[in-house]
Order: structure tokens, then C-alpha cells, then sequence
């Protein structure tokens, strides 16, 4: 057998652009979805907004993933991974957080029952992956992880168009374009930086092998993802306690409207710390295992010709 047979192979499709193609396209599709609806007043064109707005940022994070991997893995595993990886994701954390109660710690709950759901999930996936690399988990965790915010999405967005008075097309659009902007640093980071450790760990195995590192790193994007979803909440009291103002001057759970503007200002700070933290985790996660693969199978260097490798001068005659 030839030596270079296990050597990553870019499949041919490679470095084509189409993730950022099918993202202009897509978001044209929906814009034009949108003004065809509110010009006809169809509601028939509702799922579609849905799923369009819902889809079509995860969807791309999965064509981004296919442009770049490598070795064993298919598209079709990886389309795969993002549409049963992320029904059976939502469907499983659902279970898990049935008995959830309200209360401080509700939000870490939340955390630890999505990523262990999953980073099961991840498991199956990867189990034939060649080869296992801290770069190929990151990938593979991102797909999971975009199937799942998919998912999730499209129900926040179905429960924000449903109201009492019919549907609320504005609160809809509103939910999609948050959504759609976060996902990224979302579930797609929390399930990256695990499947980076996942396969660092095993990285020149054809298995997966065990390290405290697995589960040290659980927990960190649990807990990243319990900050996460707690923002808003934390966000708020924060608010209240930078004016001075009584937490009793809140009537009917709504934030009163001198301290809102400082309540989503530090919204989007807290959102922008965490995501920022959790960019920095899996860059570190990524240079770890790189050059601890470096150290491993250091590579010999090319040689480089230099003055010493001149010929002599020739004599003069």
C-alpha cells in the first residue's frame, strides 16, 4: 500500500466559495419572502420565512465545514450530522430539561443537558473519522452544533409568529435576525470547542481515547453556554443595581423604561465577553493540539539551497 494512503484528501468541491454564495442568495430569497407576504397578506408563505430565516446562517456554517475538511469524512455524513444530529439534539435536550425547575441555576442545567446531548451525539458521528485532529472536531462539532441551533431556532420563531391576536410577522422576523446573527457563537462555538478536544485527544488513533481534559472541557462550555442564555437576566439586575433602582419599580416583570437602555446595552457586552472568551478557548484548544501534534510527528524540514551549497568557483584559465 502506497504510504501517502492515509493522508488527508481535500475532496474536489474544495475552496469554492459557496458558503458565502448560498448566504447572499439565501438572504435574498428571504427578503423577498418577506415582501411577497406582507404584499399579499399569504400566510401561507410563514413556514417559509421560518425556515429560510431559521436554516440559512446554520446551513452555511455547514457548507463552510465541507469547503474545509478533510480524510474520511463525506458530505453526505456532514449534511447527515446537521439534520439527524440536530433533531435528535433538540429532541434529547428537550427530554432532559422537562424537569428542569426554575431557579438560579436553571440556565447551567440548560447548558449541561445541550452539550451532553450533543457531545453523544459528536461521538457517533466521529466514530470513523480519519483523521482525528483537533481541526477535524471543530468542523465536525460546528455541523452538530449548526443542526441544532437550526432546529431550536425554527421553534423560537414559530412560538414568536403564534400570538393571541394571530400572527405577529415583525416579532417573528425580529427572533430570526437575532438568531441568525448569534448562532455562530452559539451553539456552533459551545459543540466546536468540544469536538476539538474530543479528536485532539485522539489525534494519531483511529479511536476515541479518555483524558480529564473530555469532561474539564464539558463543563467549561456548559458553563459558557449557561452565561449565555443567562445574559439577559444577569444583563437586567445589573441595570437595576448601576441606577440604584428598586427592583420593585418593575411591574408585571417588565424592565422599566429609564434603565432599558442600559439593561441591552450591557446585554450586548455580556454577549460579546462570553463569545469573545469562547473564540479564545477554541484558538487555544486548536494552537494546544497543533503543536502537540507537532511535537509528535515532527516533520523533517524541505532543503532550502543556500551559499554553502554553491560550487566552487571555477579557475581562471
Amino acid at each position: 500500500m502506497s504510504a501517502t494512503a492515509d493522508l488527508p484528501v481535500d475532496h474536489p468541491h474544495h475552496r469554492h466559495g459557496w458558503w458565502w454564495k448560498t448566504l447572499l442568495v439565501g438572504f435574498v430569497l428571504w427578503a423577498v419572502t418577506i415582501v411577497v407576504t406582507v404584499a399579499t397578506s399569504n400566510t401561507n408563505l410563514v413556514p417559509t420565512i421560518i425556515l429560510l430565516g431559521s436554516f440559512l446562517v446554520p446551513f452555511t456554517v455547514v457548507l463552510f465545514v465541507i469547503e474545509r475538511v478533510t480524510g474520511t469524512v463525506s458530505t453526505m455524513q456532514l449534511v447527515t450530522a446537521f439534520f439527524v444530529g440536530g433533531i435528535l439534539g433538540v429532541l434529547g435536550a428537550s427530554l432532559l430539561e422537562s424537569n428542569l425547575r426554575q431557579g438560579a441555576l436553571v440556565y447551567l442545567g440548560v447548558g449541561l443537558a445541550e452539550e451532553f446531548v450533543k457531545g453523544v451525539l459528536l461521538l457517533v458521528v466521529g466514530w470513523r473519522v480519519r483523521p482525528k485532529t483537533a481541526r477535524q472536531g471543530a468542523l465536525l462539532g460546528a455541523t452538530v452544533g449548526a443542526g441544532f441551533a437550526a432546529f431550536e431556532s425554527a421553534g423560537y420563531a414559530f412560538n414568536a409568529a403564534i400570538t393571541t391576536r394571530g400572527i405577529d410577522l415583525v416579532s417573528l422576523l425580529q427572533t430570526e435576525v437575532i438568531r441568525a446573527i448569534l448562532s455562530p457563537v452559539g451553539h456552533v462555538l459551545w459543540t466546536a470547542i468540544l469536538g476539538a478536544v474530543l479528536f485532539g485527544v485522539a489525534h494519531g488513533r483511529p479511536r476515541f481515547r479518555w483524558s480529564w481534559a473530555i469532561p474539564v472541557t464539558y463543563v467549561v462550555v456548559s458553563v459558557l453556554h449557561g452565561l449565555y442564555d443567562s445574559n439577559s437576566t444577569i444583563s437586567t439586575l445589573l441595570a437595576f443595581v448601576v441606577t440604584g433602582t428598586p427592583l420593585s419599580a418593575a411591574q408585571n416583570g417588565t424592565v422599566p423604561a429609564s434603565i432599558a437602555g442600559i439593561a441591552t446595552t450591557l446585554y450586548l457586552v455580556g454577549l460579546a465577553v462570553v463569545s469573545a472568551i469562547g473564540v479564545a478557548v477554541l484558538i487555544g484548544v486548536q494552537v494546544h493540539y497543533r503543536r502537540r501534534a507537532r511535537r509528535q510527528d515532527p516533520a523533517p524540514r524541505p532543503h532550502v539551497p543556500g551559499w554553502h551549497d554553491a560550487p566552487p568557483p571555477h579557475a581562471l584559465g
